[in-house]
């Protein structure tokens, strides 16, 4: 669990694992440079199964890679500080893996909003399946909105000595480069339906709200080299309609700022064949887009946030 400035969260992502069925679990917290008082807040259950590494701020790659390498369990579960788990969720993620070494167990999931509990709605997906788990890939990838949030999965610690962790050069969206380069690794994904994942969404702050230029650089390169894993697997037109979808989304959506990023992801767009998905947006731009062309509309969507 890498934890930067999640004082406010920690305690109930800590306890949601503390108060998993399954008991034999060791857990790792790597405070990574915080600010606020998350470190002396997770400090309270050492001694509790909890483990606190304190390292200089390196980010939320460096800190998984370390809790990585200090652990030793056969299975391993990246987690966010400011998630919860549902108290069955590790206990049937383990039985549906029965030991393989091959697969990885995925979970249900959906977004609560404002700190409030009673707002969760689950997020249906037709993935919420066992899968071979490159087709798990290029079903998600086709919508180009994959949730490959880091605490659905449970992963054998054989995979991850074979591939590799975090990648520590990229920030926003490193959960999709890490998650394709392990999904193509193994061979399924078994869908766990009592295990559910609550995802605190809107928070300020937060790595998955930024929006400046490194973070943009971070999102184009975690997409090229996902894709990449993707494409070294399989080269039909299913996986690169797949892999071109998700490129043509970001671009849609970095318009019309960052020409040179988006010159990139459209040269894997062109690779791939061309994609077929429609630029996601609200109403207006919707209407708007049916009128004057989705680029002037973005552009007014830039000016006026409709």
């Amino acid at each position: 669990m890498p934890c930067h400035n999640a004082e406010k969260y920690i305690v109930e992502a800590v306890e949601s694992v503390l108060n998993q069925t399954y008991q034999n679990i060791e857990l790792i917290v790597v405070n990574d440079g915080s600010t606020d008082q998350s470190g002396e807040v997770v400090k309270r259950y050492k001694g509790l199964g909890v483990i606190v590494i304190e390292q200089k701020n390196r980010g939320q790659c460096a800190a998984a890679n370390l809790a990585l390498e200090k652990s030793n369990g056969e299975y391993v579960k990246f987690f966010d500080a400011d998630d919860i788990l549902s108290p069955r969720f590790i206990e049937a993620q383990v039985e549906r893996l029965a030991g393989r070494k091959d697969a990885v167990a995925s979970a249900q999931w959906g977004r609560f909003y404002n700190d409030d509990i009673k707002t969760f709605r689950l997020s249906p997906e037709p993935v919420w399946r066992d899968m071979d788990s490159i087709q798990w890939l290029v079903e998600a990838l086709m919508r180009a909105q994959p949730m490959q949030q880091c605490g659905l999965w449970l992963i054998p610690k054989k995979v991850l000595e074979r591939v590799g962790g975090w990648n520590e050069s990229l920030s926003l969206i490193n959960d999709f480069e890490f998650f394709c380069r392990i999904l193509v690794s193994v061979k399924k994904v078994y869908f766990c339906q009592e295990a559910k994942l609550f995802y605190r969404s809107g928070i300020l702050g937060s790595l998955s709200a930024q929006k400046n230029r490194i973070a943009r650089e971070s999102e184009c390169e975690s997409l090229l080299l996902g894709t990449d894993h993707i494409l070294k697997k399989r080269h039909d037109g299913e996986a690169k309609l797949a892999c071109a979808n998700m490129c043509q989304h970001l671009i849609y959506n970095l318009y019309p700022m960052h020409p040179d990023l988006r010159a990139r992801l459209q040269k894997r767009v062109v690779e791939c064949g061309g994609a077929n998905i429609k630029p996601s947006g609200g109403r207006y731009f919707q209407v708007l887009r049916s009128w004057i062309g989705w680029k002037l509309a973005r552009r007014l969507q830039r000016v006026f946030g409709k």
